[in-house]
């Protein structure tokens, strides 16, 4: 066994002259035990959290969204579009038209967003979830509904049991000129709300409709305003969206989630390092206790540095034994508060005891993410302020030792 690791670990486990010493290097490990364990926890709640949100997000955002860089609408023809329709690595392909209207509904009125989709759109998963009023129907026995965000809702004061009212929505006429009727500048079309979804603001001012609905009210036969697609499991959404970027060049633009929701991420990542810079100061200090604690055991072990040094043993070699206590106290303390904090998160993952405020309709509990990468960053955190910190206490070993031959 490598000597100065023998010593080194004889140390931290035998009896001190003083007992003092002792509670010290206890501290030393509770505090970094403490804020490992902290960490791992607020971070999984975040992670929880960011899931909980990118789940609700995800069954409208999809996973590759195709617009065109210039103007509203295309229309997607060519050999390309008719194969990506056939690719079998695609779970769901929607085609949408969609654009500002005003909405009515008996005294109140609305501007909000008209999304016309394919029928595609009603196969994706979770769209029932997000249903706070009514179904999710667009189409019943061939008549046309609309399901309508709960923001226009809330505007309209509207009830999808009322049925005898209906949504009336007007569109400005292509092309129209000034008339002395105004309705004549307008496409009125009047359709029934079948249900009410709650997501976030950004998509609850949207009304959803079937295609042949939207086409017939923004008064256009064949364009789309984009493509909306989900791949199927298992399937590399980066791969697939640079393959697609080549093939359609410059004249479109293909998004993936963050691209579509960017603001939404930076919020998450943002607010998740926060946190993280926080409570690393607060480990940071916990590690730096064992300055403390080694500078108390150099103070107590100074015969059996001079022992030592009488025997041969260099300051290279003293140096190492307090700079591996140091490393042991801290990595005790880091590796026993990350397990005792993955205990606590498969805990709650699985049991969910500790329960959100009553009332909250997306989860009953604290959600928890556990990742990998959480654990690693914790861990080489925690490592490079403890060289840091057993390296300034292997010095005062050594200046412990020079102080003792001076003497002599």
């Amino acid at each position: 066994m490598n000597t100065s690791f023998y010593i080194a670990k004889r140390y931290l486990f035998s009896k001190k002259s003083l007992n003092a010493i002792n509670i010290i290097s206890g501290i030393s490990v509770l505090g970094v035990f403490v804020g490992s364990a902290a960490l791992i926890v607020i971070l999984s709640v975040f992670n929880g959290f960011e899931n909980v949100v990118l789940s609700m997000y995800n069954t409208f955002t999809p996973e590759i969204r195709i617009e065109p860089s210039s103007g509203k609408t295309f229309y997607p023809e060519g050999p390309y579009f008719s194969e990506l329709k056939r690719d079998k690595r695609i779970e769901n392909y929607t085609e949408v038209l969609q654009e500002k209207a005003l909405i009515r509904y008996k005294d109140g009125q609305y501007i909000g967003v008209i999304k016309g989709v394919s029928n595609d759109f009603l196969r994706r998963y979770q769209l029932d979830s997000t249903i706070i009023e009514g179904s999710f129907t667009l189409k019943k026995g061939g008549t046309n509904y609309a399901v309508v965000g709960s923001l226009v809702q809330s505007y309209l004061s509207l009830n999808v049991n009322d049925q005898f009212s209906d949504l009336m929505i007007y569109s400005p006429r292509k092309g129209a000129g000034n008339s002395i009727n105004p309705a004549d500048e307008f496409v009125v079309k009047s359709i029934h709300p079948a249900g009410v979804f709650q997501i976030q603001q950004q998509f609850d001012e949207t009304v959803i409709v079937p295609m042949n609905f939207a086409r017939d009210l923004l008064e256009e036969e064949r364009n789309i305003s984009s493509i909306e697609i989900y791949l199927k499991k298992g399937e590399s959404v980066d791969k697939f969206h640079d393959e697609v970027s080549k093939k359609l060049g410059d004249a479109f633009l293909i998004k993936d989630r963050v691209q579509q929701n960017e603001l939404l991420y930076k919020i998450l990542n943002s607010e998740k390092w926060a946190i993280f810079i926080i409570l690393t100061f607060v480990l940071i200090i916990a590690v730096f206790n064992i300055v403390g604690s080694l500078t108390m055991l150099v103070l107590d072990k100074k015969k059996d540095i001079a022992i030592l040094s009488s025997i041969g043993a260099g300051t290279a070699l003293i140096r190492k034994i307090f700079f591996i206590e140091g490393m042991m106290i801290a990595l005790t303390g880091c590796i026993s508060g990350m397990l005792a904090g993955l205990i606590f998160c498969l805990l709650q993952q699985h049991y969910g005891f500790i329960k959100m405020a009553e009332g909250n309709a997306i989860t009953e509990s604290y959600p928890v993410g556990l990742k990998v990468t959480d654990f690693i960053l914790i861990f080489f955190t925690v490592t490079g302020v403890s060289v840091i910190t057993s390296g300034i206490s292997s010095r005062l070993s050594v200046k412990s030792l020079r102080g003792m031959k001076e003497e002599l």
